[in-house]
């Protein structure tokens, strides 16, 4: 289902909308610092006068295309056209898949400033004054502005590349015009936010770079220079829109890095006007400052977000990349800082590739190269960090190496990847993540009989509005050999569809407990908390025979009768179970309500009411507790809401949630044993080194 077709709870309406603006106005003044307000003040009265046109509006100067451009983007000599050419097909036929929709028209040219989820027409007014979170005024504003974003050129240019047809070039040049025409600067959706110009100036810049620059088919005859022309004046509108527009203060997390990078890049690839080279030192300098403020030093994204952390580290690798050409030297700690997020991806990775959605995700890409139908951009990651940095460990995690870090490093990184030694299972992942949160309990990783149990102690997010946090304290997830069992159900709904929004980043929908049906963080609108839960972990041990994990979360201390929440998890090797035990520190009484999310092809049963068990694929996953309990197994309950895993934004699918409700009075103790039954056998799907029969190579 597309969160186009589900309406449930997606708005309030009348003197409910005008309170709740009111309150929500609130919510996020208090979030401020005083230096931000003023800020933010500043800014209201600067746009105010840009609408009126007495402050911003200048005339394009013209470029100067002698400057030399700095292309990064390696187009591998030898490769199969065939997926890049069906893919650009669709696009030349005026077809698109965004999020949960599939196979949907957007017209020939498209409307670039309808959401195609609803078919709401935004208005073209002032982009900086239009309220793009406003349903009614833009529709579903992720799905209007995920097609602007213009990922979709680099295939027509790609296929471009590889076939030399002709209706490619034309189809391009037919995207781009209307968009000029129907986008004007500075007006309408697609002028509003600083990251979706950031992102399409990234775009841009390698369909740029594969199309030759300035000597591109596109701009031939008279025709071509018009357009040519046109696009560079976008350009730099874009550049300087960027800059005296970037997010700060309490907004400043994967935006602000998203859209230096996007002036970044723009300034590499497009030298053109005295204000370029200004534009590339700002920009390098302040994402060096947000690479290692947004990111901690054990590697983990502070935004609590597995996705997030993928998305920022797309950006901090490919400003690196166009550093490299632009002659832009990034600091040793920056490199660092990417090679550590690389470290945390490899160790919440199970050996079969699969990475828990801990935190937001909205399936959004920074930039788009690959076709694969099996392409896992976790993995890409990996395998472009093992040629940055001649990690044989990478390699053998990375299994293979992508089309797509082969479009951005050519055929040098082929090479340098086949060299690369790999041991599998000669490093362990690392454990321990203190200041990220997270800890992972297990054995035998990187190998058919491993076992990972990560267990999150970390923050609800990053900076004061945890924007893309999930009330997940001391929840846990669950994989072994290769196989997910216990998961975290993703994200669904992202700036619609609140009731949903509200239950995918809840409490109740991880592998954790409930007080009273309370969440332990209450959340106010869609990016914005009014509660937090503090959370540490008190113990980490890990040894030949047992790991151990304590952790300690106060989101309940703020109820009437305070709830204080530990959960130790210990992992016992050679029995190959855990014990996991709940103890809630209080005086009065309440219920208790503790969660367990299978993954999608689980079958489970109840054998009573303290015992379940989970089958798939010749695993079988034991749940046993300890006290009275009311079992009850949820399925695709809309109700609740309840049972529920989101694959990809706007798309949900029922599963099987295992609650367990307990009545508690005054301190109690609740202990669950997850034991595990296993069959010897290989791990389909698992890492394997294809480096040999990479597509288009021998």
């Amino acid at each position: 289902m597309s969160a186009a077709n589900d309406k449930t709870g997606s708005r309030l309406s009348g003197a409910g909308a005008g309170a709740g603006k009111a309150r929500w106005y609130w919510s996020r003044l208090r979030a401020m610092s005083g230096t931000e307000v003023v800020h933010r003040a500043t800014r209201f009265v600067g746009t105010g006068l840009e609408r009126l046109g007495l402050l911003g509006a200048r005339k394009v100067p013209d470029p100067d295309l002698s400057q030399e451009s700095h292309p990064f983007i390696r187009p591998p000599l030898d490769f199969g056209a065939r997926p890049y050419c069906a893919a650009a097909d669709k696009i030349v036929d005026g077809r698109f898949d965004i999020f949960g929709l599939k196979d949907v028209y957007l017209g020939l040219p498209p409307n670039w400033n309808q959401d195609p989820s609803t078919g709401t027409d935004a208005p073209l007014s002032f982009g900086k004054s239009l309220n793009y979170r406003d349903p009614e005024l833009v529709g579903d504003i992720k799905y209007l502005w995920e097609p602007n974003r213009h990922q979709h050129l680099t295939t027509l240019a790609q296929a471009y590349r590889l076939s030399g047809e002709r209706k490619y070039i034309d189809a391009l040049s037919v995207h781009l015009s209307s968009w000029f025409d129907q986008c004007p600067h500075p007006l309408g959706p697609n002028w509003t936010s600083s990251l979706e110009l950031g992102l399409r100036l990234i775009s841009w810049s390698i369909v740029w770079q594969l199309l030759d620059g300035l000597d591109s088919p596109l701009f031939e005859g008279e025709k071509g220079e018009g357009l040519r022309n046109r696009w560079l004046t976008s350009i730099y509108q874009h550049c300087a829109f960027i800059r005296g527009h970037t997010s700060r203060y309490s907004s400043a997390n994967n935006h602000l890095i998203g859209e230096l990078t996007g002036l970044f890049v723009g300034a590499v690839t497009w030298p053109f006007w005295e204000a370029s080279a200004g534009w590339r030192d700002y920009a390098g300098s302040e994402l060096e400052r947000e690479a290692l403020q947004q990111n901690a030093p054990d590697g983990v994204n502070r935004e609590q977000s597995t996705y997030c952390h993928h998305y920022v580290l797309d950006f901090l690798l490919i400003a690196a990349e166009a550093g490299k050409a632009g002659g832009y030297k990034f600091s040793s700690e920056y490199w660092r800082r990417i090679e550590a997020m690389l470290d945390f991806l490899a160790s919440v990775m199970d050996v079969a590739g699969n990475v828990a959605a801990i935190g937001d995700s909205d399936d959004g890409q920074v930039f788009q190269l690959s076709q694969e139908e099996d392409f896992c951009p976790y993995r890409a990651q990996l395998a472009m960090g093992a040629v940055l940095f001649s990690r044989g460990d990478l390699r053998q995690k990375a299994g293979r190496l992508d089309d797509r870090t082969i479009w951005l490093l050519g055929e040098p990184a082929v090479k340098a990847f086949a060299k690369l030694p790999t041991n599998r299972g000669a490093l362990p992942p690392c454990r321990a993540f203190p200041e990220g949160g997270y800890y992972i309990l297990g054995t035998d990783f990187e190998t058919p009989d491993e076992i990972r149990l990560i267990v999150d102690a970390g923050p609800l997010g990053y900076l004061s509005i945890a924007a893309h946090g999930h009330a997940d304290a001391l929840a846990y997830t669950l994989s072994v050999a290769g196989e997910p069992f216990l998961i975290d159900p993703g994200t669904y709904a992202y700036h619609t569809l609140p009731r949903w929004r509200n239950y995918f980043r809840g409490t109740a929908a991880h592998n954790t407990l409930t007080i009273d049906g309370r969440d332990q963080s209450v959340p106010f609108s869609s990016f914005m908390w009014s509660s937090k839960a503090d959370v540490e972990c008190e113990v980490f041990e890990s040894g030949d025979e047992v790991d151990r994990f304590v952790g300690v979360h106060h989101g309940y201390e703020r109820l009437g009768d305070p709830v204080l929440h530990t959960r130790e998890i210990m992992f016992r090797k050679r029995r190959r179970d855990f014990e996991i035990i709940d103890t809630l520190r209080c005086d009065g009484v309440h219920t208790v309500d503790l969660y367990n999310h299978f993954a999608e092809d689980c079958e489970v049963s109840l054998e009573g009411e303290d015992r379940v068990i989970a089958r798939k694929r010749g695993i079988a996953l034991r749940l046993r507790i300890d006290t009275v309990a009311e079992a009850k197994l949820l399925r695709g309950d809309s109700e609740a809401p309840a049972g529920w895993v989101s694959p990809e934004l706007g798309v949900k699918r029922p599963i099987t949630t295992l609650r367990w409700r307990v009545q508690i009075g005054g301190t109690t103790r609740i202990t669950t044993n997850i034991s595990l039954e296993t069959a010897a056998r290989s791990i389909a799907g698992g890492p394997t080194d294809h480096t040999a029969t990479q597509k288009g190579y021998s």
